[in-house]
C-alpha cells in the first residue's frame, strides 16, 4: 500500500506541474504578456501571441508520409492508455482485506474465515487491557493474503512509549498471529498523549 501511495504521488505531482506549465503558457500567451511586459521569450517557445496556435499545419503533417509514423503514433497511444487503465484498476483495487482465512497463508483452513472488522476490534480491545495504554482502536489493511495492523492508542504523559510497544509486541500482537496463524503479521502503532493538565512547580 505504501508503494501505491507513492506512485501516486509521483504521477500526481507530475500531472500537476505538467497541467500548471501549460496553463501558464497559455495565459501568458492569450493576454499577450510577453509584449506588454517587453519580454523575448526562447526560440520555438509556443503560443507566445494571442492568435498563435499549439501546433501549425507544417508541423502537423510534417511526417505523416512516413511509413514509420502512424504505427510509431498509435504505439504511443496504445501505450498511455494502457498505463492509465492501469492506474484507475490500481486505484479501485481493494486495499482492505474484507475477509481473513485463518491458518498459514500457504496452508489456510478450509472455510474458516475472520472479518477484518472483528479482528481489529479484538486487538483493540486487547491492547486497552495492557498497562498505560487509555484508548485504542484498530483497523485492518493490506489483501487477504498479506494483512497489516494498525493500532492507534493514546497513553500517558510519562509512559514510555518503547516499553509499550514492546508489551504490545509481545502480548496483543503475538495473540493476533497465533490465532490467524499470520505469523508475519506487521503492526504498525500511532501513539498519542492523552490530555492534562499542566503541573505547576514553585
Amino acid at each position: 500500500m505504501k508503494r501505491q501511495s507513492v506512485i501516486n504521488r509521483i504521477l500526481l505531482g507530475l500531472a500537476g506541474l505538467v497541467l500548471l506549465g501549460s496553463g501558464l503558457v497559455v495565459l501568458a500567451g492569450g493576454f499577450n504578456l510577453y509584449e506588454r511586459r517587453h519580454l523575448t521569450p526562447p526560440d520555438g517557445w509556443p503560443l507566445t501571441t494571442p492568435g498563435a496556435v499549439v501546433m501549425s499545419d507544417g508541423t502537423r503533417t510534417r511526417w505523416t508520409d512516413q511509413g514509420w509514423w502512424w504505427p510509431v503514433a498509435i504505439a504511443v497511444l496504445v501505450i498511455i492508455a494502457v498505463l492509465a487503465l492501469w492506474w484507475l484498476l490500481a486505484q479501485l483495487r481493494r486495499t482492505h482485506p474484507g475477509r481473513l482465512r485463518l491458518g498459514r497463508p500457504s496452508a489456510p483452513a478450509d472455510g474458516v474465515e475472520l472479518k477484518e472488522r472483528a479482528l481489529g476490534d479484538a486487538l483493540a480491545a486487547d491492547a486497552r487491557g495492557q498497562a498505560g495504554i487509555g484508548q485504542a482502536t484498530a483497523h485492518m489493511l493490506g489483501t487477504a493474503r498479506h494483512p497489516e495492523a494498525h493500532l492507534d492508542a493514546t497513553v500517558a504523559p510519562d509512559t514510555n512509549p518503547a516499553e509499550v510497544l514492546r508489551a504490545l509486541c509481545d502480548g496483543p500482537l503475538t495473540r493476533a498471529r497465533q490465532s490467524t496463524g499470520h505469523s508475519d503479521l506487521p503492526l504498525q502503532v500511532n501513539f498519542r498523549t492523552s490530555r492534562h493538565k499542566p503541573r505547576r512547580t514553585e
